[in-house]
């Protein structure tokens, strides 16, 4: 049985657009995730939330997209 925060998430398949592919997502959101705990430790920020649920959550919602990641790894 899954629990409810897991009934929350939204679904790979709901976040992605038709021309991402499921690799590049994964890839992005642990990028994300590692910029976010950096930033966090930076600034001396204990995470009440996971980095990785919190970068879902930001391709989730639309603040980040898969591109925006990629374009910053051709900087």
């Amino acid at each position: 049985m899954l629990s409810e925060q897991t009934m929350l998430r939204p679904a790979m398949a709901q976040i992605l657009r038709e021309d991402e592919s499921h690799y590049a997502f994964v890839v992005a959101v642990a990028k994300r995730a590692r910029e976010i705990a950096e930033e966090a430790e930076e600034n001396c920020e204990p995470l009440e939330v996971k980095p990785v649920n919190i970068a879902v959550d930001e391709f989730a919602q639309g603040k980040v997209r898969v591109d925006d990641i990629a374009k910053l790894k051709d900087m």
